[in-house]
């Protein structure tokens, strides 16, 4: 296993990550990345190995794992009760009772809401210059993550602050300030949403929080700091990946010459393929087990490239073409395994949506500047989108 360096915050990594995945994946199926100490899977076939052995997981082994600085406790007693950081039993308990409550046809359910909603930011639309981001890809996830919740709409960008600033502990290079800001929006969201599902189990409405609260399974159903956390999930984790991905997949249209024409899941799918809004997830290891070479021991952290499956020759021909047509694009955007994202069906959905009609509406749509990613490694995402239409 070769050692790799690559500071996650470099200018030219944040703009275009994808050239040191080239790197990685000729060096072999697991590399070491030298800036976070650990071997890292580099193709399609390592990383979704990984996801699929139950010998790795989410959660840290208890003996290894140190304590929590006391100015993030309020933070991590919201992420213990998280069914992304957990392993069975307590995943799969969470993850059978949200998916009772989180139902497919619920989802179907806000397809209409999803549509009229595009065209009502579309019409909002400045004219000359303005950012598509703050216009359209921002407020689209949030809102339908509202109306999904149950709370109000006009808490939009209350909750997209929230959102933002919690995020920021998972990215490369974080500061005691970003720190601070997270704690604070996590207390602030948790004392709303306490709030509101007091509320809903007074007053239960057609929501997904009032569904939540009634989902049970074998006599089990969520406590209130479960159901507060699993709300968080959904806000934090669809919102932050669909906005990075509507942004994405809208530069690569316009900079590849692409109109949403005929397949609008191909479309997606290439999306995803082609610069999706996760780089990188963790696992730990379980017990001594041995990758590729490498033996793993209890307690070992691997990284798993999830930007650089969708650029791996031997799943995608020609992966550096952003192709919409082509027959199948192979990705784990969403992850795979136990873990497989809850909310990939509702994220299609609505890039499905989405992405036709904002062509549909705006056919001259073009860009006004050179779009550029944001520095918020381990996910990917561009900072602004400077559009005219």
């Amino acid at each position: 296993m070769q050692r790799l360096s690559q500071s996650p915050t470099d200018p030219s990594f944040v703009q275009n990550p994808y050239p040191f995945y080239a790197r990685t994946r000729a060096t072999g199926p697991l590399i070491w990345w030298e800036e976070y100490g650990m071997p890292c899977a580099t193709t399609h076939e390592a990383v979704n190995a990984v996801l699929r052995d139950r010998r790795f997981g989410r959660e840290q082994p208890e003996e290894f794992r140190r304590p929590i600085p006391e100015h993030l406790k309020p933070f991590y007693a919201v992420e213990a009760h998280s069914m992304l950081e957990l392993e069975p039993p307590r995943h799969s308990r969470l993850r059978s009772l949200v998916l009772r409550a989180f139902t497919s046809r619920r989802i179907a359910g806000l397809r209409d809401g999803i549509e009229s909603l595009c065209h009502e930011l579309i019409d909002a639309f400045p004219d000359g210059e303005f950012d598509l981001l703050d216009a359209f890809a921002r407020p689209l996830p949030v809102t339908v993550i509202a109306r999904l919740l149950g709370v109000p709409e006009e808490m939009g960008a209350k909750l997209l602050n929230w959102s933002n600033d919690m995020v920021k502990m998972y990215m490369a290079g974080r500061s005691r300030e970003d720190e601070d800001a997270a704690v604070a929006a996590t207390e602030g969201f948790v004392a709303f949403m306490r709030g509101y599902v007091d509320q809903r189990r007074k007053e239960p409405r057609d929501d997904l929080i009032t569904s939540l609260i009634a989902a049970e399974e074998d006599g089990e159903r969520l406590s209130t700091d479960e159901l507060i956390t699993t709300c968080i999930l959904l806000l934090n984790a669809g919102h932050e990946a669909t906005v990075h991905t509507l942004g994405n997949g809208v530069k690569a249209m316009l900079e590849n010459g692409v109109l949403p024409e005929g397949n609008a899941e191909a479309l997606v799918e290439e999306i995803m393929r082609y610069d999706p809004p996760l780089h990188m997830f963790a696992r730990y290891a379980y017990e001594e087990i041995e990758l590729y070479g490498h033996v793993f021991q209890r307690g070992d952290e691997i990284g798993l490239l999830l930007g650089s499956v969708g650029h791996d020759e031997h799943v995608n021909d020609t992966p550096e073409v952003f192709d919409p047509s082509r027959a199948a694009a192979t990705h784990l955007a969403f992850g795979a395994g136990l873990h497989f994202c809850v909310g990939a069906p509702l994220a299609r959905m609505e890039l499905q949506i989405a992405l036709p009609i904002l062509f549909q509406r705006c056919p001259g749509l073009r860009l006004a500047g050179v779009p550029r990613y944001a520095d918020i490694y381990h996910f990917h995402g561009l900072e602004r989108l400077m559009v005219t239409r």
